[in-house]
């Protein structure tokens, strides 16, 4: 017996991945999107769109581009990745372009890159994707890489808060447990992973943006909340992501790197991990 699964919010369902505006069009053999960047998507006391933003369009790029290649199956992420050539900007119109890089029999890679509104670069991002183990697990309606975004579809708070992310503390951030969380295989979204796990190692950087962010998807994260903890050693970030509702079982392990601060000095590294080995008299 087949599994349903729906491929994402339908054109007139408010999402909050939805609110952020990005649409979607084939164009040949690659995916293009595109969307207006508004003052909600910087990051907290900048004046930059959110790495993390650019890791959930990747995500949707590379995503669609996955389930054109696994349906009916519904595809899974392995890896996602973003890397900027400089801090993202703050407005205009931001452009991404995803194509596939490998399709193999059990794995999928595509590429995106990112440009601005004058097609500059802006960096460029990677997802792996796979087949759902449970192949029963399955899409039963036609799915569309075209995706289009209702007339006013905005975000009308600050993203973290409107996804219902928050920081706990140093080298901590939490994303509530909500019916917004899930994908199509009823787990939590890895695009909003991402952004929490961006929150938990800014949470030890005020006023810096990521310039790179690399997540591995070790299992889904089912339950929720989702929790993430930081420690970030002169700006390179080590993060792990675990599903407190399903025995706090370890779901994901990332990487990220901050641009450098026009106040930067070098630091002893921050974080609850840190913490806890000093403790241990381990560092």
């Amino acid at each position: 017996m087949a599994t349903t699964a729906n491929a994402g919010p339908g054109p007139g369902e408010r999402h909050v991945l939805r609110d952020l505006g990005f649409a979607t069009a084939r164009s040949g053999d690659e995916l293009h999107g595109s969307a207006t960047i508004v003052d909600e998507m910087h990051v907290p006391g900048t004046e930059h769109l959110r790495t993390s933003i650019l890791a959930i369009w990747t995500d949707t790029l590379a995503g669609l581009l996955a389930v054109d290649a696994t349906s009916p199956r519904v595809p899974v992420t392995l890896e996602l990745d973003i890397h900027l050539f400089r801090p993202a900007p703050g407005s205009g119109v931001v452009h991404g372009v995803g194509k596939i890089v490998k399709s193999g029999r059990t794995v999928m890679v595509a590429g995106v890159d990112f440009t601005d509104g004058g097609g500059g670069p802006i960096g460029f991002g990677a997802a792996s994707f796979m087949a759902a183990p449970d192949s029963r697990l399955v899409f039963t309606s036609p799915t569309s890489l075209g995706q289009s975004i209702p007339e006013g579809s905005r975000l009308d708070a600050p993203f973290a808060e409107r996804a219902g992310c928050e920081r706990q503390g140093p080298g901590e951030a939490v994303l509530a447990r909500s019916d917004q969380m899930f994908n199509s295989s009823d787990t939590v979204n890895g695009g909003l992973i991402a952004l929490t796990a961006e929150e938990a190692a800014l949470s030890l950087c005020p006023g810096a943006t990521l310039a790179s962010l690399a997540l591995r998807y070790l299992q889904p994260v089912r339950m929720g909340p989702t929790i993430a903890v930081a420690e970030v050693r002169d700006g390179l970030g080590r993060i792990e992501v675990r599903d407190d509702g399903n025995d706090g079982r370890l779901c994901v392990v990332a990487t990220s790197r901050t641009f450098p601060t026009q106040h930067e000095a070098r630091a002893p590294a921050e974080g609850p991990w840190h913490d806890a080995m000093s403790r241990k008299g381990t560092l």
